[in-house]
């Protein structure tokens, strides 16, 4: 996925001279999502910033609104926190408040959740808090293709787009089609095609919810996943269409209980497709607390397949199959 991701921002930048890119350590890139663009593209467009969050994500704002297209890289999501004045006060409204007479193509990129023991400070999977905001974009991807694809789709965007790589799939190998690859923002993608059960697994989730997936078709029972791509705004009927289908609903996010995902999407379902339920939603999270740094502890905090094979037991052995 890092290599997805930084050919994305080579052909971007080739593709469009307005692109630039500043953050966090973009010049020696400590993730190796940006590694070689200074070489290439030199200072004037790949610019290390100060650690100063509140500065960079301004400066952003500023660049877009005046003609760039930025792509502004936070490093570790949980400093989208110090950085949010500027996201959620001017970034989120200004197309508004300007009656449309500025464009905000930027882009704000950071790695989130746990999975690596980076401890509280650096494992939030922070996604929700943007997408309140109303007018951010947050992209959520799961692959190497979709990374690609989500990415440059972003940087084209006359909106701001939070896009949130997974932490823990950031070295994992996939396959990416070739040519200019891109992803519409808010096209969910039905990875897995099944009848009992609807899985909505979001960003790294969808390798927990695939690996629960295929634990549960050996008791017999078959599970449609549903990769939301983006959570804000959500392919609403995409979801709908694969509750209806199975009549059962597990959502699996990574992010803490009370700020997920997760129950944003269950009281849609509600709303929507009640009748269509034959059992109650489970949502499964992480519980409300800091992630661990100790490897044990953040594993058992982490939504994992057992977790989510014992909340599709619990319906099925609540309904019948």
């Amino acid at each position: 996925m890092i290599h997805a991701i930084n050919d994305a921002l080579f052909e971007e930048m080739e593709r469009d001279e307005r692109v630039i890119v500043i953050g966090e350590d973009v010049g020696a890139s400590i993730f190796g999502d940006t590694r070689g663009l200074l070489d290439r593209f030199g200072p004037d467009r790949v610019r290390d910033m100060p650690i100063s969050e509140a500065v960079m994500s301004g400066m952003a704002v500023g660049a877009a609104a005046a003609g760039y297209r930025v792509v502004c890289h936070l490093m570790y999501a949980n400093f989208i926190y110090t950085a949010f004045d500027a996201i959620a006060n001017q970034a989120s409204r200004l197309r508004l408040m300007t009656n449309g007479q500025i464009r905000l193509p930027v882009v704000f990129m950071a790695a989130g959740g746990g999975g690596r023991s980076n401890a509280g400070q650096h494992s939030d999977y922070p996604h929700v808090p943007v997408a309140s905001l109303g007018g951010v974009y947050v992209a959520t991807p799961s692959c190497s293709a979709d990374a690609k694809g989500l990415l440059k789709t972003a940087i084209r965007t006359d909106d701001p787009v939070f896009f949130l790589q997974p932490t823990s799939r950031g070295g994992e190998m996939g396959d990416i089609p070739e040519g200019d690859h891109t992803v519409p923002l808010v096209s969910a993608h039905v990875t897995r095609q099944g009848d009992d059960v609807t899985i909505v697994a979001v960003g790294a989730m969808l390798r927990i919810a695939t690996r629960a997936a295929d634990a549960l078709a050996e008791e017999g029972v078959s599970v449609e996943i549903v990769d939301p791509r983006t959570s804000y705004p959500l392919d609403e009927d995409a979801i709908l269409a694969s509750v209806r289908k199975t009549g059962r609903l597990v959502v699996v996010d990574e992010a803490r209980a009370a700020g997920s995902v997760a129950n944003h999407i269950s009281a849609l379902v509600c709303e929507k497709a009640f009748s269509a339920l034959r059992a109650p939603i489970i949502p499964v999270t992480t519980p409300d607390l800091a992630v661990a740094y100790s490897p044990p502890l953040e594993k058992a905090m982490i939504p994992g397949p057992d977790d989510v094979v014992a909340a599709v037991q619990r319906l099925i052995k609540e309904t019948g199959q």
